[in-house]
């Protein structure tokens, strides 16, 4: 009797929870499922039931996107939980030292890092109000952490698009526009980066503000929230292979555990679903990989629909898929995860401390020198990531040479730095720095090398024993800006000094450049040097102030001289010390350009480099007088034939008067062949003899792949006295996309890959070796007095591959 009332007492009081409780449908004023929600709708439901039930729901904004949206989390659990909360994050971090007694699962759930992948949000509504009505006993023994929109711009931007477009009622025709976006999708945020590909890199403010919080955390489950074409039918863990090798065995097992649970719900309502397909764990900047290399159970949840699917649609097999089957089905996946995670409670916070118990890795030490600009941009990315670094300055370091690919010494004398695996984010320190990734199966879904070393331009070698660092050293800036000189000089090597040519030339201050290298006084100069003249500035007011500040916010080391007369290579009234004139910007957005590379050019001149840029769209293009801009970049895509003879007439007679054209990726075949161009695209010549049997078609997709390069890092081979060059040395590692290859240029070849060059990183198939054998990666073409710049691979990838930016730089600045 006594357990009957206790029972009749509980139902009693979760009755009474779930009328106290609105519904999001009941709050909204609409059907879920029948309308999408705006994010400030969505917002004000959390605000709603962190209000009313603020015993079991407290509410954060970690921070804000760039169009002023809030990023909010929702912490739900038990009242006592709830009121003990930082007590519970306290315990678990211990478990990292080994020295907690956690008992809680916690487990955090992302929804909408695409934008226009919208039902994820909605179903966060529909969790997070089961779990606090009907499904309260998962919280006794669980913290579940909710983000309802990891990407509020993308989302509103789909779903404004969507109310504008749609039919009345819906229509499911596929053939209709609401189910086409435009070239500006949701997908991406303000920038149009992928905010999934960016848990490593962290260029994005999104990310930057988030991963504080998740550092906070570092949870046990993390679920990041997918859809997927139309007619795809779901996708949950376990993932594909190849998985990344330092992924667990726990870690494998559990995927398996949580999926088949989710299949039973499933089946039993007759849903489909696919697992161990497609979506595999290695590349380590998605919503599942980086939590895995924390020590979490990370995966990715796919559902049929995506930014084509709208509130219905008729799939290809004749079912209508509705947003409210949408919902259903991420409800249940993220009720399920959570039900599993309660009931493993125990073993996940046991295994957690397993994770972070000392790793016997190949590699212990990870040690690098380079230009002090690169080391601190790299140092500022692990500070990000909570990874602790030490600095050296002086010692030899005998490793595996990330130069030569091979066993080596590495000698440094200053700006020095150490990496150590033996620390709470070693894995994931392994991860960011092995040299070349192991791969179980060449068949990736994303990028196969990321190398650190390789991506900030850092000579490094990978020690297989520990190398303990030295004390903090401060860093001084020894600028030297006496007021009576002749002129100020600077170096140039990095994306700092970059920043700093750029925020001079904002200010009016006139800077040159020298094209050979020189000696003043006692002290050698490179080409590319900036040369800051009091002549050239005597009209600038407030000139020695200005310099004096600029250099002192980006911390950069000025040589203060009294002549212009140099003891070797050109004076500075020669011609070959030439104005860096200030170039005004325009780069083509829409039609042909892929949204993602035109948000990197984007980005990298707005947050990065910090510089003008007019963004003009292919719709008015042919509108607009290109006599008005000095700088033309054209972004990466897919342009066929879209500029007209007419208009190529015209892009070579504006180049020939003194313009500028960038050309990215697929925009250089807009230009090359017979267009009057001097670029030629390079065609792979079957060898004599070679056998050309027909395959299985079981085996087409691994034949494929022999002619693809899945973002593999290759040695390429730099001519440094060509101005897209200075700053670099002989060698430059590139992030290689794609096996697409152009022949050498008649002259201008700054960066390029000689005969049989073989990846140092990541996967190339043999056929594209051999494609992109002897091919260019950047290079300069003289038309009248103007230029055409080819950059074959992209230097502001994902705006991760540090080293590369200069080359952009280059092209803006140095070449003229």
């Amino acid at each position: 009797m006594t357990r009957f009332l206790f029972s009749l007492i509980l139902l009693v009081s979760i009755s009474l929870s779930a009328q106290q409780l609105k519904s999001p449908s009941e709050f909204l004023g609409y059907e879920l499922g029948t309308q999408f929600t705006r994010h400030h709708e969505v917002v004000d439901y959390y605000e709603y039931l962190a209000e009313t039930a603020a015993d079991k729901v407290k509410l954060t904004v970690y921070g804000e996107t760039n169009e002023r949206r809030p990023l909010i989390l929702a912490y739900v659990s038990s009242a006592e939980n709830l009121a003990n909360l930082e007590t519970i994050r306290q315990n678990h971090l211990k478990d990292i030292e080994g020295t907690g007694d956690a008992s809680k699962a916690i487990v955090w759930l992302s929804y909408n890092v695409h934008g226009n992948e919208s039902v994820s949000t909605e179903a966060s509504m529909k969790t997070i109000y089961e779990l606090l009505t009907q499904k309260s006993n998962y919280l006794e023994n669980t913290v579940v952490i909710m983000d309802p929109c990891v990407n509020p711009d993308g989302r509103d931007r789909y779903v404004n698009w969507y109310n504008q477009f749609k039919n009345t009622p819906n229509q499911v025709d596929p053939n209709s526009k609401e189910h086409h976006e435009g070239w500006l999708s949701g997908r991406s945020n303000h920038y149009m980066f992928d905010l999934n590909r960016d848990w490593a890199w962290l260029t994005q403010i999104e990310s930057q503000q988030r991963l504080k919080v998740f550092n906070q955390w570092l949870p046990h489950v993390h679920v990041d929230f997918h859809e997927q074409g139309v007619n795809s039918p779901y996708y949950f863990a376990p993932a594909a292979e190849p998985y990344h090798e330092v992924i667990t065995d726990f870690q494998r097992d559990f995927q398996v555990t949580l999926g088949r649970n989710h299949a039973k719900y499933f089946d039993a309502n007759g849903w489909f679903y696919f697992t161990k397909e497609v979506f595999d764990l290695l590349y380590p900047s998605y919503g599942d990989t980086y939590p895995i290399y924390n020590g979490a159970i990370g995966m990715t949840y796919e559902q049929g629909g995506s930014g084509q699917a709208g509130l219905g649609i008729k799939t290809a097999i004749g079912d209508t898929l509705t947003l409210t089957d949408r919902i259903d089905h991420h409800f249940t996946t993220g009720l399920s995860t959570v039900e599993v995670s309660s009931q493993n409670a125990g073993k996940l916070n046991e295994e957690f401390r397993k994770f972070h118990q000392n790793k016997d890795f190949k590699y212990k030490s990870y040690v690098l020198k380079g230009d002090k600009d690169k080391l601190d941009a790299l140092k500022s990315l692990l500070e990000k990531h909570d990874i602790a670094y030490g600095d050296l300055s002086s010692g030899s370091y005998k490793g595996h040479s990330y130069g030569s690919g091979s066993n080596g010494n590495l000698s440094i004398n200053k700006d020095g730095m150490v990496v150590s695996t033996d620390q709470p984010k070693g894995t994931l320190v392994k991860v960011l720095f092995e040299p070349n990734a192991k791969l179980s199966d060449s068949l990736t879904y994303d990028i196969t090398a990321w190398s650190l070393p390789y991506a900030y331009g850092l000579d490094a070698v990978a020690t297989s024993s520990s190398v303990a660092s030295e004390n903090e050293r401060e860093n001084i800036s020894s600028s030297n800006i006496e007021s009576g000189s002749y002129a100020y000089l600077t170096d140039w090597n990095s994306m700092e000094d970059a920043r700093f040519l750029a925020a001079l030339l904002n200010e009016g201050v006139r800077v040159r450049k020298a094209d050979h290298p020189f000696t003043i006084e006692g002290k050698s100069f490179e080409r590319g040097t900036l040369i800051i003249t009091k002549g050239d500035n005597e009209n600038k007011e407030d000139f020695i102030r200005t310099l004096q500040n600029i250099a002192t916010k980006f911390n950069k080391n000025i040589t203060s001289t009294t002549t212009g007369f140099v003891d070797s290579g050109k004076d500075f009234g020669s011609s070959s010390i030439q104005m860096i004139t200030k170039p005004k910007v325009a780069v083509l957005s829409g039609g042909p350009t892929s949204t993602l590379r035109f948000g990197e050019i984007w980005h990298f001149f707005e947050q990065q480099l910090h510089y003008p840029l007019t963004v003009i769209d292919e719709e008015y293009a042919d509108r607009v007088d290109l006599n008005e801009y000095d700088v033309l970049v054209l972004p990466d895509g897919r342009y066929g034939n879209y500029f007209n003879e007419d208009e190529l007439t015209e892009l070579k007679n504006w180049v020939r008067r003194g313009g500028k054209i960038i050309a990215m990726g697929g925009s250089i075949d807009a230009l090359d062949g017979e267009k009057g161009f001097g670029i030629q695209k390079k065609k792979l010549e079957e060898e004599e003899g070679e056998e050309n049997s027909p395959q299985p078609y079981k085996d087409w997709e691994r034949e494929r792949i022999k002619g693809a390069i899945t973002g593999a890092i290759f040695k390429t081979k730099v001519d440094n006295t060509n101005p897209l060059a200075y700053g670099y040395g002989s060698d430059y590692f590139s992030l290689k996309l794609g096996s697409s290859a152009y022949e050498y240029l008649n002259n201008g070849n700054a960066v390029y890959l000689e005969q049989n060059t073989k990846p140092f990183s990541g996967f190339a198939g043999v056929d594209a070796q051999e494609r992109i054998s002897e091919s260019l990666v950047y290079g300069v073409e003289n038309h009248g007095r103007g230029q055409i710049i080819y950059m074959v691979d992209n230097p502001l990838f994902r705006g991760f591959w540090e080293n590369g930016k200069l080359f952009f730089a280059n092209a803006l600045f140095m070449v003229d």
